[in-house]
């Protein structure tokens, strides 16, 4: 096995390549930035379960792309489990982390503790993969029916109805003891992806074109493709969530005969976008008579991030598209 610069393995996005299957995939371990999402909120068990899978999915799909700027997954239902949102930030410089982010909104009341988690979201909704590459570009995005079970199996369907991408995923997260660190939370995941293909969500390989997308099962090499998920079949929770077993070493373990090449890991990060200007600027749309509605009994205008649980005070003068801006806004 070939790889890049060696690193600790928490908190870190592993992409690889299996040369003689047409294979590239990711491997990812969250130990920090997953607690880190769920320590805004006091989460119960099953929305726990819903936010931390989402996040390894965005933390996996979001290392594929030439990304700019953000990358978003959202799930809506008409379950209790009303909207699952996650972001992933691209490093704004090589070198640097990406951030992720996460929430939920769920009605309490509805919430079925002892049920699979994936029922919770219901029956009517979608999971969809948003893409913004910043300013004086046009944001993309692909919307999937709730299916197969699982936040991973909708990113499977997404992958091959909208973006024709043969992709699988196997996830694990939950919380675990280890000596000295108390209990805490933990996921793991690979993410395969057949690689002659093009698409938006496609990162072509240095020097690569892209190609019409045709269909895996009329390549040569649909064999390998097969055996590849078949290998992935046999891969065990543990090994996905480590912390014993390498990210290095479960490739080794699961395709060693398929020649694994491994490339620099990416390291994610918890990381908020939220700012009182961009709260202001939300908030100028409003005029001072709607402003007056929404003063709290102090005098104050107030807000908070669903994301990461920052608390704005705000003078109310300040804001509103007539409200008196503060000097440099």
């Amino acid at each position: 096995m070939t790889q890049g610069t060696q690193t600790a393995w928490d908190d870190t996005v592993l992409p690889f390549q299996l040369d003689l299957a047409d294979v590239r995939g990711r491997v990812a371990r969250l130990d920090g930035v997953l607690q880190d999402v769920l320590r805004q909120h006091n989460y119960p068990a099953p929305i726990e379960a819903l936010v931390a899978e989402a996040v390894v999915l965005t933390a996996l799909i979001g290392q594929t792309i030439d990304l700019r700027w953000k990358l978003s997954i959202q799930v809506r239902g008409d379950g209790p489990a009303r909207i699952i949102a996650t972001d992933y930030y691209g490093p704004t410089e090589d070198g640097q982390p990406a951030r992720i982010r996460g929430y939920a909104s769920f009605d309490p009341d509805r919430l079925d503790m002892e049920a699979d988690p994936f029922t919770q979201i219901g029956e009517k909704g979608y999971f969809a993969i948003l893409i913004d590459q910043g300013e004086g570009t046009q944001p993309y995005s692909g919307i999937t029916s709730l299916t197969g079970g699982s936040l991973a199996a909708c990113a499977e369907a997404y992958f091959a109805q909208s973006e024709q991408l043969p992709t699988r995923f196997a996830l694990s997260y939950g919380r675990s003891n280890e000596p000295g660190r108390g209990e805490r939370w933990r996921a793991g995941g690979i993410m395969l992806q057949h690689m002659p293909k093009a698409s938006p969500l496609r990162k072509p390989a240095e020097g690569e074109f892209k190609v019409t997308p045709i269909n895996v099962d009329v390549l040569e090499d649909g064999e390998n493709w097969a055996r590849a998920n078949i290998l992935l079949d046999t891969v065990e929770d543990m090994e996905l969530i480590g912390p014993n077993v390498t990210s290095t070493s479960l490739l080794a373990r699961l395709f060693h005969e398929e020649e694994p090449r491994i490339f620099d890991t990416q390291n994610v990060v918890f990381g908020c976008s939220c700012s009182e200007d961009k709260v202001r600027q939300s908030l100028s749309i409003y005029s001072q008579k709607d402003i007056a509605h929404m003063i709290t009994p102090e005098g104050t205008v107030t807000a908070d991030c669903q994301f990461c649980g920052a608390h704005y005070v705000l003078d109310p003068e300040t804001v509103g598209f007539k409200g008196d801006k503060p000097p440099g806004f």
